[in-house]
């Protein structure tokens, strides 16, 4: 699946995720393992584990990621 995706898409992805469980404008770390594995599988290639990139998106430490911040990672990579 391409990594070129319109902001509205990006945005009914990660709400289709995120409200499989908790806060439904935040992805849990398992939330999230379920999204790139099904919809950006590339992201997990080489060297990066699912923990890293938790890491990475969790800007702010609250053990959820937002959708700012899984929206930068997707800019980010697909650059």
């Amino acid at each position: 699946m391409s990594m070129k995706k319109s902001p509205a898409e990006l945005k009914s992805i990660f709400e289709k995720y995120a409200a499989k469980e908790g806060d439904p404008d935040q992805l849990s770390k398992d939330e999230l393992k379920q999204l790139v594995q099904t919809e950006f599988p590339n992201l997990l290639k080489g060297p990066t584990t699912l923990d890293d990139l938790f890491q990475e998106l969790d800007k702010n430490g609250d053990g959820e990621v937002s959708f700012e911040e899984f929206q930068a990672l997707i800019k980010k990579i697909s650059q």
